[in-house]
């Protein structure tokens, strides 16, 4: 995929990925459909990994739509949690009659640091780590890893975002995630050196290898 094409399919049901691949697509002038917005299937999350996960949800897509699709699968890795909620971040915040709840699941991260004594800054690291999977609708796969490193701060701060962005600070900034806009959160564009969020970070790699954007 060396010549971007004019629109992807975004394997993703969730409304802010969706939102914030179509902000990273939107510099490029191409146009985001997603597996929601075309009724396809949404796989279980069953696997064990980023990868996994991410991979099970685009080489889905791709199959159903017959076209290559672009998955992400992400979430939060706290240090002193044992590397929890990980993999599991989406589901911290299931709600027994269903839907999610991220500010219940904001308050799970912050009991089960202070249950463990952990309430100073510096140690209470993380990272927010993002996954991209490109898949043909034979199979074939390629990933590109982003990670954003930081630490959880309480209480939550700000209402931009979504997920657990109110209580990330990352690395070398003094607001979280969840104040700062969309664009000083994960805006990226051909050119940029540098990207802030793990979506965006990930993003890069995937425009630098796929679409021979963005190289120095």
């Amino acid at each position: 995929m060396q010549t971007p094409p004019k629109t992807i399919l975004v394997a993703s049901h969730n409304e802010g990925k969706i939102r914030e691949i179509t902000d990273l697509f939107g510099p490029l002038g191409i146009t985001v459909t997603s597996a929601a917005e075309l009724g396809l299937p949404e796989p279980p999350e069953i696997g064990h990994t980023f990868e996994e996960n991410a991979a099970l949800k685009a080489v889905t897509a791709a199959r159903a739509a017959g076209i290559p699709a672009l998955s992400d699968d992400s979430g939060l890795v706290v240090d002193a949690l044992d590397g929890a909620p990980g993999i599991y971040t989406a589901d911290w915040a299931e709600m027994p009659g269903g839907g999610r709840d991220f500010a219940i699941a904001m308050r799970k991260v912050e009991d089960a640091l202070r249950a463990r004594g952990f309430t100073d800054p510096e140690r209470r690291s993380g990272r927010f780590v993002s996954v991209l999977c490109l898949a043909d609708p034979d199979g074939s796969t390629q990933f590109f890893r982003g990670e954003a490193e930081g630490h959880l701060v309480w209480p939550p701060r700000g209402g931009l975002g979504f997920g657990y962005d109110p209580v990330f600070q990352p690395q070398g900034h003094s607001r979280t995630f969840g104040e700062m806009s969309a664009e000083e959160k994960h805006g990226w564009k051909p050119g940029d050196a540098h990207a802030l969020s793990h979506r965006a970070r990930a993003f890069k790699l995937f425009a630098e290898e796929c679409l021979g954007l963005g190289r120095p």
